[in-house]
């Protein structure tokens, strides 16, 4: 897929939106990751890794990152017990914190996490008591604005920035993080 994104060249935006939402066992992806850390943060990690940078990244992040463990402990779930909804929480302080390192990293691209809301998608659930439109009308318009405020980086909700969780902001823990990346996958940001 990079390969072709590569080929079209000069890319404006990319919003990495792919998520896998709770798990009720550790599924396995064929490199042997688990499947919610896999689609949730390597991907993104590896496609921002191998695309020719684009001048804007938008990752989808969730409020539910609050609850993330900043320990780093195990992150692929091969010793601890399974729970799929901290993998889940887990995953999204994960992609967090990849885009305040990313924005950190290349500071002339403008880099952004959001959180579309708890939305009536399949993921969702017709339950949910968020706006459809409303949960992704935020990373739209992070990809394409010059709005002032849609500069720089940051963690946002329903187009107002917010406070991400600490450790997101934490840059030893995003080194960290990285380092972990690196080691899990073998490939580095560029």
């Amino acid at each position: 897929m990079a390969d072709q994104v590569n080929a079209i060249g000069g890319i404006d935006a990319v919003i990495h939106n792919a998520a896998v939402y709770v798990d009720p066992r550790r599924v396995a992806t064929p490199e042997g990751h688990a499947r919610t850390l896999a689609v949730n943060v390597l991907a993104p990690y590896l496609l921002t890794a191998w695309i020719n940078r684009p001048s804007r990244l938008v990752y989808l992040s969730s409020g539910m990152h609050n609850d993330g463990d900043a320990s780093l402990r195990d992150i692929d779930w091969t010793a601890r017990s399974w729970n799929g909804v901290q993998a889940y929480c887990d995953s999204k302080l994960f992609i967090t914190a990849l885009a305040f390192a990313v924005a950190r990293r290349w500071p002339d691209l403008r880099a952004h996490a959001v959180d579309p809301g708890w939305v009536p998608t399949r993921m969702g659930g017709p339950g949910a008591p968020d706006d459809l439109e409303r949960g992704h009308l935020t990373q739209t318009w992070l990809a394409v604005s010059d709005h002032p405020e849609a500069t720089g980086s940051g963690y946002w909700y329903h187009q107002r920035r917010r406070s991400p969780a600490p450790a997101a902001l934490d840059e030893r823990f995003q080194d960290a993080l990285l380092d972990e990346l690196i080691r899990l996958t073998n490939v580095r940001l560029p």
